[in-house]
């Protein structure tokens, strides 16, 4: 997940356990894809109660992952946003705990969860609900290369510093004709693909 203005939220098992909720992780989604919300907004967003989201709302809050808005709204209707920052944490080291690998799958299978979503309600309603401006600037793109370890590190690398750069100038703009957009990017090796040999196979050689 990104944000760029702010340092980086490193992740440790305990402040994973934190987020390990799908409701939590639903509720850090809409925060970043649409902006500030209350809990009872929240709520109505997302099908749940008032009182579900707002106790989700403040575990999160303990964790660092959302801040309430100061000076907004009143006691019973408190406004909250995503904290500025990326949230990173690394899935393989997380991978060397039993409970480690519970969280970071909980976590990790509802973000992508989210994100199918989202992509879904654009193929299947943005035909009919989007201009069609909207739609011809948007992109849905796969490309397949066979790469490197070292190329796929410098593939992540570019593409995240580009991001980054690009998020950092437009992060909270509320310009007439802007709209929540994700951009969603993913390079991984095909599992059930073969990784050619470092060293050739050699034939014996007869004597």
């Amino acid at each position: 997940m990104e944000e760029s203005t702010a340092p980086d939220l490193h992740v440790d098992l305990e402040t994973l356990k934190g987020l390990a909720h799908p409701l939590r992780i639903q509720i850090l989604d809409a925060l970043s894809t649409y902006g500030p919300f209350t809990a009872s907004g929240l709520g109505e967003r997302l099908g749940e109660s008032s009182g579900a989201t707002s106790y989700h709302l403040r575990q999160l809050e303990k964790h660092g992952f959302v801040n309430e808005i100061e000076g907004r709204g009143t006691g019973r209707e408190r406004w909250w946003e995503r904290t500025p920052g990326s949230i990173t944490f690394s899935s393989v080291e997380m991978q060397d705990t039993a409970v480690g690998r519970v969280a970071s799958d909980i976590v990790l299978t509802q973000w992508q969860a989210n994100r199918d979503r989202l992509l879904r309600e654009f193929t299947d309603r943005g035909p009919e609900e989007l201009s069609r401006e909207w739609q011809e600037a948007s992109m849905v793109s796969t490309a397949s290369a066979p790469l490197t370890i070292e190329q796929l590190r410098e593939l992540s690398q570019a593409w995240d510093a580009l991001l980054r750069d690009f998020v950092q100038r437009y992060r909270g703009q509320q310009v007439p004709g802007s709209r929540p957009v994700q951009v969603q990017f993913n390079a991984f090796p095909v599992v059930d693909g073969v990784e050619v040999p470092l060293e050739p196979a050699h034939d014996p050689v007869e004597s």
